[in-house]
Formats: structure tokens, C-alpha cells, sequence
């Protein structure tokens, strides 16, 4: 990760005390901080200006967070979006990482692990948009992958669309190609370490794959599940 370029991060938090102490502390950590306190004024933001991660109160005055985000991510903006929020429930967290959040904290909360959560969703964006050891465009048989533009064109031809834990995941299983990925570190890689998807969800992503890219899809060329370990990319 380049060390050069500060990573910039919109800060949108009404509790005007609350805001001042947080945007001291990330910018201590090295961080540029835009700060607003509104949704209107966060969207407004958005539009004009490139951030590698949001942190988003829930309650906000006129529009609340959740609408903030979803407004966001309507754009096909996937910046790594962090919600605050004084509602402990599990609902809230449900409802919060539905609706399009990377990470969910409750407040009052510990200053040190924010700082953690927002490290590791920043490296982790940034891991996404490098070009580390895929380039941008990958192709195998008759298939093309975008990874920048996150979408692809299958097997028939047709374009498809990706989402960017699709992105991800193709992303991770090319680059260990021909090895076998572990749930674990999909989970890890793709989902970050506090949000859990069932095994199902992984596989219904691995289905996607096999209709987008596959001739046969019950009989995989690319996309295999190793049986209780994990899920393989292979190209013959």
C-alpha cells in the first residue's frame, strides 16, 4: 500500500463534541478528514469528492444514516462505509449491514478499536483496487473479467454485472488459482472478520459463477467446492 497519498475519510456525526474528538484522533493517525453533520450535506460530499471510507452515524437530523447509505450505494459507490450508532439491538447491526454497511459499532465505543475498524476496512479497499498480481481485465476461455468496472461478459457472450463481493471473490480465487481457498480466508478476505455469512451464501455465489462462465455447469471446468474446505478456481 502506497504511503505516499493520505486516505481520506468522510466523517458524518451531529453530536458536535463527538465529531471534534473523532476527527482530532483520525487525523493524529495520518487520516484527511472531511466532516458533516447531516445527510444532505454528506451526499452533497459524495458526489464531488473521492473517500476511501465513510463513517456514518444513524441518527442524523432530516435523513438518518441508513437512507444515507442506501443513497450511496443506489450510485453503484462501494466505499467501505462504517455506521455508528447509539441502538445496541441485533435488528439495528442486521438491518444496518443490509441496507449496504461494510461495519457496524455501537456508542459508546473504544476509540482504539474504531481506529483498528477503520485500518483494516481502508487496507482492505485498498487491497481491492490495486492491481496486485491480477491486472484489471482477465480473461480465460471465452470468458472476460472487469475487475475495475465490476462486471464481466460469460460464456454466451452476454454482460453481466458483478457485485463487489462477487468482484472479490472471483478476485481472490483467480490470484490462488489452481489452490484450494479456504472458507476461512474468504471469509476473511471478502466478508471482513465480524460479519459471518453462512456457507450457503458462498455457494450460491460459486453457482452465479458457473452460469456466468461455465458451458456445463454441473459438470464445473472452473468453479469447483472442495467438500468441507473450500472453493477452487482451475483452468485447463
Amino acid at each position: 500500500m502506497k504511503e505516499a497519498t493520505k486516505a481520506s475519510i468522510l466523517l458524518v456525526e451531529d453530536e458536535e463534541n463527538l465529531q471534534e474528538a473523532l476527527k482530532l484522533n483520525l487525523e493524529l493517525e495520518g487520516y484527511e478528514v472531511t466532516a458533516a453533520d447531516n445527510g444532505t450535506t454528506a451526499l452533497k460530499a459524495v458526489k464531488n469528492e473521492y473517500f476511501d471510507l465513510i463513517i456514518l452515524d444513524i441518527m442524523l437530523p432530516e435523513m438518518d444514516g441508513i437512507a444515507v447509505c442506501e443513497n450511496i450505494r443506489i450510485q453503484n459507490n462501494d466505499v467501505p462505509i462504517l455506521f455508528l450508532s447509539a441502538r445496541n439491538s441485533s435488528a439495528d447491526r442486521v438491518l444496518g449491514l443490509k441496507k449496504g454497511g461494510d461495519d457496524y459499532m455501537t456508542k459508546p465505543f473504544n476509540l482504539e478499536e474504531l481506529l483498528l475498524r477503520v485500518e483494516k476496512l481502508i487496507v482492505k479497499n485498498k487491497r481491492i483496487q490495486d492491481k496486485d498480481s491480477v491486472s484489471n481485465i482477465y480473461t480465460f476461455g471465452n470468458n472476460t473479467i472487469d475487475f475495475a468496472a465490476q462486471e464481466c461478459i460469460g460464456k454466451d457472450g452476454q454482460r453481466y454485472e458483478l457485485s463487489k463481493k462477487e468482484t472479490m471473490l472471483l478476485k481472490l480465487l483467480i490470484e490462488n488459482k489452481g489452490e484450494v481457498v479456504t472458507r476461512e480466508k474468504i471469509l476473511q478476505v471478502v466478508w471482513g472478520y465480524n460479519v459471518y455469512p453462512t456457507t450457503r451464501t458462498i455457494d450460491n455465489f460459486i453457482l452465479n459463477f458457473r452460469k456466468y462462465f461455465e458451458e456445463d455447469s454441473r459438470n464445473s471446468k472452473y468453479f469447483h467446492s472442495v467438500r468441507g474446505v473450500g472453493y477452487k478456481f482451475t483452468e485447463q
